[in-house]
């Protein structure tokens, strides 16, 4: 039997309309998540692309100084000065977590030059707990 040559490309070619092309715009959304070891700074585009990201542990704070509130303003700061080299002029806010760097983080980005459109907290927290385990016997 003989085999037939190969003719054509395997790999099936999407439609240009199908295809995402990554979109630059100089609005974007700010994501703060802030606990009491660290805080990550991430900023994403409109679709939740990550553009870029910061955090206490990559500026440089090693141990227990991740969680302060200074190591939260020098990863606010790195972040907001990638945005304005990047042409973001506008930004929505998320803070999640009750770390002691959500104000100063706030605070960075109104002082160096980003116009806030709103603030947002998306902290979960139980409504009611969970159930209690069972009453031990006597």
């Amino acid at each position: 039997m003989i085999k037939p040559k190969f003719s054509g490309n395997l790999k099936k070619k999407t439609p240009t309309s199908l295809v995402k092309k990554y979109y630059k715009s100089n609005n974007c959304i700010i994501k703060i998540q802030s606990s009491f070891n660290n805080t990550i700074v991430t900023i994403t585009d409109i679709l939740g692309k990550t553009i870029f990201w910061s955090s206490a542990g990559t500026s440089g704070f090693k141990g227990a100084k991740k969680g302060t509130p200074y190591a939260s303003q020098v990863t606010s700061f790195n972040v907001v000065h990638k945005a304005i080299n990047f042409g973001i002029q506008r930004a929505e806010v998320f803070i999640k977590g009750s770390g002691l760097g959500r104000d100063v983080s706030l605070r960075t980005f109104c002082l160096n030059g980003l116009t806030l459109c709103f603030v947002y907290d998306v902290t979960k927290f139980p409504h009611n707990g969970c159930r209690p385990p069972r009453i031990r016997r006597a």
